[in-house]
């Protein structure tokens, strides 16, 4: 059993840790990536999506609109332990509408509807909600009222209606992340620790599997707007 949490503020320290530790485990499920752990640049972006993680909840302690929401599921029988969590961000100029930014479950707690409840409880605040998956993941969100609208890169586009909010959201800019010196001593650690061909193939690999991705999400909307026009 779990129960659910809402906060617009930063999340305890405890809990703020067990979410991070979450990101980390299970990076390939959430990250738009979805690089497998076998492959080496894996350590840099569990740091690069740990920390935009971070980031935005760091940024929950303000007034500004827009800000960053965060669900939590917890344990009914130990409150103190995170289930699961979706962090989300509501349109700056669209009240009914938000983009869900992750969504996470603990392994040994999924199948119990705890990622269902998350969002079924962000669009009670948010009905217009939209989010960016990989293909493999659109039968799920569209179990749950989404509808693929477009491709995104490595992501379908997915939303509650049948076209976007035109509002703004304030998404997280990644590029100071990479371009960071923390980022860079990563790499050069793995550099050593793989050697430099290891990791070019580490690159050339994630980026074969950003362009299967991108070509799988294509073939999905195309697929997708084809089917609506015959209904």
């Amino acid at each position: 059993m779990f129960t659910l949490a809402h906060l617009d503020t930063p999340p305890p320290e405890s809990m703020e840790s067990q979410l991070l530790q979450m990101v980390v485990d299970y990076l390939s499920d959430i990250s738009p990536v979805s690089l497998p752990s076998s492959n080496p640049l894996y350590q840099l972006y569990q740091y690069v999506v740990g920390f935009e993680v971070h980031r935005y909840l760091d940024s929950m302690d303000g007034a500004q609109n827009g800000k960053p929401e965060l669900i939590m599921a917890l344990d009914a029988e130990d409150p103190a332990r995170l289930l699961g969590f979706a962090l989300y961000l509501p349109y700056v100029d669209d009240p009914e509408a938000s983009t869900l930014l992750y969504l996470a479950v603990q392994s040994s707690h999924r199948r119990q509807g705890i990622g269902r409840a998350m969002v079924e409880a962000m669009l009670a605040r948010y009905p217009h909600g939209e989010v960016a998956c990989v293909a493999s993941k659109v039968p799920y969100f569209q179990s749950l009222g989404f509808q693929p609208l477009a491709a995104r890169g490595p992501q379908v586009v997915m939303n509650t209606r049948s076209q976007a909010s035109s509002g703004l959201v304030a998404v997280q800019d990644l590029v100071p992340i990479f371009q960071s010196e923390e980022v860079r001593q990563i790499h050069n650690y793995l550099v050593k620790q793989h050697g430099a061909e290891a990791m070019s193939d580490a690159e050339k690999s994630r980026d074969q599997l950003l362009d299967e991705l991108a070509q799988q999400a294509i073939h999905l909307t195309q697929t997708s707007s084809t089917a609506n026009r015959l209904h």
